[in-house]
């Protein structure tokens, strides 16, 4: 079988601006170019596609909880769009960029796998359109302009010793996490503490995608609380006449990226925030600007059904007001074994995982209050005990559960799931199943996702986390939305309780206020906003012919 990148290099791929016009309606004026096959929509565009109505269906695709090399949701979101695209349904799918990190570690990238694709793959999972590099440009700025300050003055009285923002770079860089900056002597500043984290876990990709406007992202930016005086008064981006300078290296970043898909299907790749440290979803302008041309519009929300799809509803849902129609659990036989905990026979290490299957499946339909679908990402080595056992446990759940083989056969390999996801579709969207209200305290809504969506049987505050939950508190910032930083690879904190555990404790060990993204943000367990690479990292595979072909990407 070909590898991934050699199926995307084999594409034969279809000029973005006649697929955008044909299959979208959109003028050549209302694109900007990226070369042949890629292309950002105009802010004219943008303005005018406000005017419209939203139309579409929309569909979340989630996951049972992953183990390291993933179970192929965005593999699964772009087959689906291209099974409901072949039985005639008008599709868009919303996909987030990769970020490079996991590209040179050990994930890979974030563009579908096998014949279910979105193209141009070495773009998509590379550069791309220098999304990436204009939100770190902005955070970057903000830091500089904060050691300025305090350089020259530091009017606004900014301790140094309280300075929250950090520095980000969208590598997997462990050696970064914690520096010392400003060493050298007098002209080169203060020296203060600071550290970095990777580009996915900064508010400004946070605040890009739930943005609404133009002028949302202004106000937003404006509201970043950059650290904090000596008697604990915040002071932000706007204080530091920041949020200018940022909005305007976000000018092209904001506009909604479109690409295809291997079946020359358009697909909408926009924002990257990690669902395991930031709210995991593509952008709030991107899902609704599909839904105003599309009849379904297929989104898919990082890691598991305990990460993703909670902030899905909890935070892009609950801020923007969207409405999923239905929710497709992907879940594999591998996966489920995995979360069998080592037992020696297949089938009893199967049995032994199918727990977290029915605890995701029972989130979305009971919390998430959500239509749901299972959807086994099959592969070659399933066997058909193995599937007859999946289906009796979603019979039980009574739950709809279907095989889909998209990464061999691309849309024809997922019609099945098509029709089902149709026929789920079928009536008004579904009243938005939040888990808590905004006028509920901090600690109630971490304890609402930790008991009810993880199992846990309560939470545990490391002192300086409840310090932080008393002065985020006492600034007005209580009604925000909570984004729970966690392992993605357990229901717990702790990445090596597998299955689907009972009777643990949440341990927060930080909380940090994100007043532009408008949210708040815990830190739990033992997860790190600047991952570090593997001993063999995926860079080290990865190279360039003397004709300029990438090669070992995937």
């Amino acid at each position: 079988m070909p590898t991934d990148i050699e199926i995307a290099q084999a594409a034969t791929l279809r000029k973005i601006l006649p697929l955008a016009q044909e299959r979208l309606g959109l003028a050549e004026d209302e694109l900007v170019p990226y070369g042949h096959y890629k292309a950002k929509l105009s802010l004219a565009a943008l303005r005018r596609l406000e005017k419209l109505p939203q139309r579409g269906k929309l569909v979340l695709v989630t996951a049972i909880t992953p183990t390291p090399p993933g179970e192929g949701k965005t593999t699964t979101t772009v087959g689906l769009g291209d099974g409901l695209n072949r039985i005639g349904a008008n599709t868009i799918i919303c996909l987030r960029e990769p970020s490079l990190g996991p590209c040179f570690g050990m994930k890979g990238g974030a563009a579908g796998g096998g014949h279910a694709q979105v193209v141009p793959m070495e773009d998509i999972n590379l550069h791309f359109t220098g999304d990436f590099h204009a939100i770190a440009l902005a955070n970057n700025l903000l830091a500089a302009m904060i050691d300025n300050h305090i350089h020259h003055g530091n009017v606004l009285g900014l301790d140094v010793r309280r300075i929250s923002w950090r520095r980000v770079v969208d590598m997997n860089d462990r050696a970064l996490r914690l520096i010392t900056a400003g060493l050298g002597g007098p002209g080169n500043g203060y020296p203060r503490e600071d550290g970095f984290d990777i580009v996915v876990a900064s508010e400004v990709m946070a605040i890009l995608c739930l943005a609404d406007s133009l002028a949302d992202l202004k106000r937003r930016l404006g509201q970043i609380v950059v650290g904090y005086t000596a008697d604990k008064k915040p002071v932000t981006a706007r204080e530091l006449q920041a949020d200018g300078a940022m909005a305007a290296l976000l000018r092209d970043a904001i506009q909604p990226n479109l690409v295809q898909t291997l079946e020359g299907n358009p697909a909408f790749v926009h924002g990257g925030p990690f669902a395991n440290i930031a709210h995991g979803c593509n952008s709030v302008m991107a899902t609704r600007t599909a839904l105003r041309l599309a009849d379904y519009v297929v989104t898919e929300a990082g890691f598991g059904a305990d990460l993703g799809a909670e902030k899905f509803i909890d935070i892009k849902c609950r801020k923007s007001g969207l409405r999923p129609s239905c929710a497709v659990v992907v879940a594999t036989i591998r996966a489920l074994k995995h979360h069998g905990q080592g037992a020696p026979d297949g089938l009893e290490a199967l049995r032994l995982g199918l727990p977290n299957l029915e605890r995701h499946v029972h989130n979305v339909q009971q919390h998430y209050r959500l239509p749901a679908i299972v959807s086994i990402n099959r592969f070659d080595s399933d066997t058909p005990e193995e599937i007859a056992l999946v289906q009796a446990a979603c019979e039980r759940l009574g739950v709809r559960c279907v095989l889909a083989s998209h990464w061999a056969q691309g849309g024809a390999g997922a019609e099945a799931l098509a029709r089902a996801v149709v026929q789920a579709c079928e009536g008004e969207a579904p009243a938005l199943g939040l888990l808590y209200q905004d006028a509920d305290g901090l600690a109630h809504k971490l304890q609402a996702v930790a008991t009810r969506i993880y199992g846990a049987e309560d939470i545990d505050f490391e002192p300086a986390a409840f310090r932080q939950l008393e002065e985020i508190t006492a600034l007005g910032h209580g009604h925000l939305p909570v984004c729970i930083a966690k392992t993605q690879y357990s229901f717990s904190s702790d990445p090596k309780r597998l299955g689907a555990p009972q009777g643990h404790r949440l341990r927060v060990r930080e909380l940090r206020l994100h007043a532009g993204a408008e949210f708040v943000t815990a830190i739990c367990g033992d997860i790190m906003t600047m991952p570090g690479l593997p001993k063999a990292p995926a860079a080290e595979r990865i190279g360039l012919d003397d004709g300029g072909r990438i090669h070992g990407l995937f």
